[in-house]
């Protein structure tokens, strides 16, 4: 156990700076991330969910009638992920803040909600041998952590969670502190795709849809009026993000507004629109009550 704690040390603390931001940006062009940190699980938890849909599938008995787009969701949540974390996409996140807030989002605002609404928890189990699958089972119904679960993905919980980790990890100092050191910044976007998942399960599985779209038109005001700070605020906040600005063509200042630009609308759009589509569907189940209850009357 002492050997393993000192390699996952070792991984983690004592990867090499080119991984940080802030490189030197002339003499590399954009590349594809292979940071063992983020390649493994997603290649663990893509093979894993495969191998349990392929399960699923041989266990039904009608395959043609199986729901395919829990599944759809999940892979195109799953390229996402892989898209903002591993492509040329993170590199350039590395060196332009413009470009880092663009991944962020995607994380945050696409590939979250796409694998929650996937429900993938039990389509990977289903890949796991039947002993580990019914221990892993019996543990996650336990008290202790049913308890936890129930806590945390009350909207009101998620949602708070969620918003903190986004503005504590907009403090200037400590998002400056995740561009130099690669792992803060590992914890920076497992914190970000953790507590959304939170949020966004807490939106579609928890919440009625009224309540849901509360929480995301609350998510949306914070998030733009945090996106607002960044694009309006008159000098640079992020000095290391934006120290590799003018290589691209950018001032520090501009490429802080733009990515102050993109959190406010882009990323507003996305919550305010899922919203809007959750109040659809709450005044059509109110309409529907309605309507069922004076039918009741009549009769």
């Amino acid at each position: 156990m002492r050997t393993l704690g000192l390699s996952v040390t070792i991984v983690l603390f004592g990867t090499p700076c080119a991984f940080a931001h802030g490189g030197d940006v002339s003499s590399t062009a954009p590349a594809w991330t292979f940071d063992p940190w983020i390649v493994l699980p997603l290649l663990i938890s893509g093979s894993l969910y495969a191998l349990g849909a392929v399960a699923l599938l041989r266990r039904s008995r009608n395959p043609l009638r199986t729901r395919a787009w829990p599944h759809l969701a999940y892979l195109i949540g799953w390229i996402s992920l892989a898209a903002a974390l591993v492509s040329p996409l993170h590199w350039l996140g590395e060196h332009l803040f413009t470009f880092h807030m663009i991944e962020h989002e995607i994380v945050m605002a696409v590939s979250a909600p796409l694998i929650v609404v996937a429900r993938p928890l039990g389509t990977l189990m289903w890949s796991l041998p039947r002993r580990l699958r019914l221990a892993l089972a019996g543990a996650l119904r336990s008290h202790p952590v049913r308890t936890a679960w129930e806590w945390a993905s009350n909207g009101r919980n998620a949602t708070v969670l969620h918003g903190v980790a986004i503005w504590a990890w907009h403090a200037p100092p400590l998002f400056d502190a995740a561009v130099v050191n690669v792992a803060i910044h590992r914890v920076q976007h497992l914190s970000f795709f953790l507590t959304a998942v939170l949020f966004w399960w807490s939106v579609f599985r928890r919440s009625e849809s009224g309540a849901g779209a509360w929480h995301l038109f609350v998510t949306m005001l914070h998030t733009s009026a945090l996106g607002a700070l960044m694009a309006l605020a008159p000098r640079v906040l992020y000095q290391a993000q934006t120290a590799s600005a003018l290589a691209f063509g950018l001032t520090p200042l501009q490429d802080q507004q733009l990515a102050g630009l993109i959190m406010w609308v882009p990323a507003g759009t996305i919550y305010a629109g899922t919203a809007l589509a959750l109040m659809a569907i709450w005044i059509n189940r109110s309409s529907g009550d309605i309507g069922d209850g004076r039918a009741a009357r009549a009769l």
